[in-house]
């Protein structure tokens, strides 16, 4: 009985810890403000028109239309997507945790809380993450890929041996990830259509400043 009982209180203390992240992330995300922070023009949640202070949430799919730009937090990540996006926000199973995006075709910025694991997908590059900023662009021919600041691994999806880890503090190394048939899967690229700014107001939305600090903001 006492060995029997050991071994209950091992499992009881495994399946413990195994929750303490899922704990720690939903008690400190009730301390923001989540769900849609700013929206302008056609935008919908689950196919649903969105309004400001509306749920977005692990499993939700964002559309936005011509003129749709929408601002929003789940958990402790934020986000903006432009214009002409389809963004599915992924999780796994049932779990309320978000795991990653996956961006069917369109623009968007996003910043990470560290620890926990997330992946972007898109037609052509997977995306590895552990708590950093970046920006994505995805088309059918390639995804440009910023890693504003942080550490990502970006692999092409046509050629999984087509892999790199990026280290940035700040835009450093772009790249764009091509589609099958292109002489070269992972290409350098240009900083474009993001900037500092939208990167200090999504990190405040979630209570954190961008690493690069006082640093003379990325200019064009």
């Amino acid at each position: 009985m006492t060995s029997r009982r050991k071994v209950l209180a091992g499992a009881a203390g495994a399946g413990l810890a195994a929750n303490l992240g899922w704990l720690g992330d939903l008690l400190a995300a009730d301390r923001i403000a989540t769900g849609v922070r700013t929206v302008v023009g056609e935008v919908a949640v689950n196919g649903r028109a969105a309004s400001q202070g509306a749920p977005v949430k692990a499993g939700d799919s964002v559309v936005t239309g011509p003129n749709g730009d929408v601002v929003f937090v789940v958990g402790r990540d934020a986000f903006m997507i432009r214009p002409e996006s389809r963004v599915d926000l992924l999780r796994r199973g049932d779990s309320p945790l978000l795991t990653g995006l996956r961006i069917v075709t369109g623009r968007v910025l996003s910043v990470f809380s560290p620890g926990r694991r997330r992946e972007i997908e898109s037609a052509t590059a997977t995306i590895g993450i552990r708590g950093t900023a970046i920006y994505v662009e995805a088309e059918a021919a390639r995804t440009y890929v910023c890693t504003c600041y942080g550490t990502v691994v970006v692999s092409s999806r046509a050629d999984p041996a087509a892999r790199e880890t990026i280290s940035t503090k700040h835009h450093d190394q772009p790249r764009y990830v091509m589609a099958s048939g292109a002489p070269q899967m992972l290409m350098g690229a240009p900083v474009v259509n993001h900037t500092d700014a939208e990167l200090i107001l999504l990190e405040s939305l979630v209570g954190r400043r961008p690493p690069f600090g006082t640093a003379q903001p990325y200019r064009y």
